[in-house]
C-alpha cells in the first residue's frame, strides 16, 4: 500500500544523506519533495502541512545542521513525525475492560468489509484471549447479511469452539436484535458480544439514527468503524462523519494489502482523533493485525517491519512441518511433496508483496527489478502439476519421462514445457541443497565469494554469476 510514498520518501532521505553537511535551503527543498510525495499519496492537506512544518522546524536547528551525519538526523526526525501522524508509538488494544458480556459495536458503509472483520475479531478474541464470543447481525437491509455472519461464526467456531451466532428471528428490528443479543450474552455466559450493524452505500441520516439508537441501548465498550483503505480520502471523510454523528473509539482499516496510496492511514488519527486499532490484509479470517504506527513508519521509510514479519510467521506457520522439511532439505532428500508443503506455508503468510514489504531494503530491490512483477500465479500452476502426479512420481521425479509428462499436462491443464521447467528448477534446487549438505553451513559461509561457495550455488540457480537473465528457483 505504501510503496509509492515509501519510494519517494526514501529517495529524499538518501539525497540528504549524500549531501554531507546540510543547509537550511537543503532542508527546505527536501521538505518540498516530501510535501509533494504526501499529497500524491492522498494524505489530507492539513496533515501534510502539520507534518512538513514539524519536520522543518526540528531539522533546521543548529545541532542537526552541524551534526556529523545531518542526513541521518533528519531521517530520525521524519520517522518520529510519521509515528506521531499515524497515532503515536505502540498499538492501541481493544478495550474490553467492562462487565461481561462486553458489547462491541461495528459500524461502517456497505462494502467496507464490516461483516468479515466481525468474524476476524471473533477469531482473534477467541483464539488469543480465550474469550467466548457471540456474533449478532443487526443488518436487516442487505439480503442474506445475517446468514453470512452465521456462516462466518460456524467457520470460526470450527477453529476455536468458542464462537456462536445469535439465532436468526425474521421480522425483528435492529434494536430488538441488539437487545436479544445482550440478553443471550448474559444468560449464556458470553464474554463479548459483537454487534454487526447495517451499512449504506453512502452516509444518510437514517443510517446514523439507527446507529445512535443501538449505541444508546447497548452502551458499547468499543465502537469500531471499518473503512476500506482502497477508498483513500473517502475513508477519512467517512470516519469524520461517523465520529461527529455517533462517536467512534477506534478504526479498523480493511484491504491494507491493496495498491492504494496509503494517505487514509496517515490522515485518520489527525482528522478523527480515533486511533487505527486493527488492519485487515486479506480475505482469510486470520488476516487481521494490530496497527503499530512505528512499524508502519519503518515500512514507509524502507526500514521494513521485521518484528511484524516474525509475529506473522509465529502465528501462521506450522513450525513442526517447517522443521521436518528443513531437515530433509539439508539431508538432500527434498521431494515435490515437500515443495507443495512450502507453498502452503508461504500462502498462509499472506501475499508475497505484503511479505516483501515487511523486509528491510525491499524498496530498492523493487527499483532494481523495474517494471517486472513477481509472478505468484506460478505457485498455483506448480501445485496443479504436482497434484496430477502419482505418489511415486512426487517422491522420485526423475522417473517422469515423455509419456508421463503428457498425462500430467492433460490432468493439470498445463503444457509439457511448463512441466519441464518445473522439473528443471526443482532439480537445480535439489542439487543446491545437496551441495549445502556436503559443505555444511561453515563451509558455505567460508566459500561465499569463491569457487564452491555461494557464487557457484547461484550459478546453478540462474542468479548472479550464472546465465544472464536467469530465473530463481520456482519463479
Amino acid at each position: 500500500m505504501f510503496e509509492q510514498l515509501s519510494g519517494k520518501m526514501s529517495g529524499v532521505l538518501d539525497g540528504l544523506s549524500r549531501n554531507g553537511k546540510l543547509s537550511e535551503a537543503d532542508v527546505t527543498e527536501a521538505m518540498r519533495e516530501v510535501r509533494l510525495a504526501m499529497l500524491e499519496a492522498d494524505v489530507a492537506l492539513p496533515v501534510v502541512r502539520d507534518f512538513v512544518n514539524k519536520v522543518r522546524e526540528r531539522s533546521v536547528g543548529q545541532e542537526v545542521l552541524e551534526s556529523v551525519s545531518p542526513g541521518q538526523a533528519v531521517a530520525k526526525i521524519v520517522n518520529d513525525a510519521l509515528i506521531d501522524a499515524l497515532g503515536g508509538a505502540g498499538a492501541v488494544p481493544l478495550n474490553l475492560s467492562a462487565n461481561p458480556p462486553v458489547p462491541v459495536l461495528m459500524v461502517g458503509l456497505q462494502g467496507s468489509g464490516k461483516t468479515t472483520t466481525s468474524g476476524k475479531i471473533a477469531l482473534r478474541l477467541s483464539s488469543r484471549e480465550h474469550k467466548k464470543v457471540l456474533l449478532a447481525s443487526l443488518d436487516v437491509q442487505r439480503p442474506a447479511a445475517q446468514l453470512q455472519l452465521q456462516q462466518l461464526a460456524e467457520r470460526v467456531n470450527a477453529k476455536t469452539g468458542r464462537v456462536q451466532a445469535l439465532p436468526i428471528i425474521a421480522g425483528q428490528s435492529p434494536v430488538q436484535i441488539a437487545k436479544r443479543a445482550l440478553e443471550t450474552g448474559r444468560l449464556e455466559g458470553y464474554d463479548v458480544v459483537i454487534l454487526d450493524t447495517a451499512g449504506r452505500l453512502s452516509i444518510d441520516e437514517a443510517l446514523m439514527d439507527e446507529v445512535r439508537e443501538i449505541r444508546t441501548l447497548t452502551k458499547p465498550a468499543e465502537t469500531l468503524l471499518v473503512v476500506d483503505a482502497m477508498t483513500g480520502q473517502d475513508a477519512v471523510n467517512t470516519a469524520k462523519a461517523f465520529n461527529e454523528a455517533v462517536g467512534i473509539t477506534g478504526v479498523v482499516m480493511s484491504r491494507m494489502d491493496g495498491d492504494a496510496r496509503g494517505g487514509a492511514a496517515l490522515s485518520m488519527k489527525a482528522i478523527t482523533g480515533a486511533p487505527i486499532k486493527l488492519t485487515g490484509s486479506g480475505e482469510n479470517l486470520e488476516a487481521l493485525e494490530e496497527f503499530h504506527p512505528e512499524r508502519v513508519a519503518g515500512r514507509i521509510l524502507g526500514l521494513g517491519d521485521v518484528a511484524g514479519l516474525v509475529e506473522r510467521a509465529a502465528e501462521t506457520l506450522d513450525h513442526e512441518e517447517g522443521e521436518r522439511v528443513a531437515k530433509k532439505m539439508l539431508a538432500g532428500k527434498f521431494d515435490l511433496d515437500d515443495y507443495v508443503s512450502q507453498i502452503d506455508q508461504i500462502n498462509r503468510m499472506g501475499s508475497i508483496s505484503g511479505i516483501l514489504g515487511m523486509m528491510p531494503g525491499m524498496g530498492k530491490i523493487k527499483d532494481m527489478l523495474g517494471d517486472k512483477e513477481l509472478d505468484t500465479s506460478i505457485f498455483k500452476r506448480h501445485k496443479a502439476i504436482i497434484s496430477s502426479m502419482t505418489k511415486q512420481e512426487r517422491k522420485t521425479p526423475e522417473i517422469i519421462k515423455a509419456s508421463r509428462k503428457k498425462r500430467i499436462a492433460a490432468g493439470s491443464g498445463t503444457t509439457v514445457p511448463e512441466i519441464n521447467r518445473l522439473l528443471k528448477q526443482f532439480n537445480d534446487m535439489s542439487t543446491m541443497m545437496k551441495r549445502i549438505s556436503k559443505m555444511g553451513l561453515g563451509g558455505l559461509m567460508r566459500g561465499m565469494g569463491g569457487a564452491g561457495g555461494l557464487a557457484d550455488l547461484m550459478k546453478g540457480m540462474g542468479g548472479p554469476g550464472g546465465k544472464p537473465g536467469g530465473r530463481p528457483p520456482f519463479a
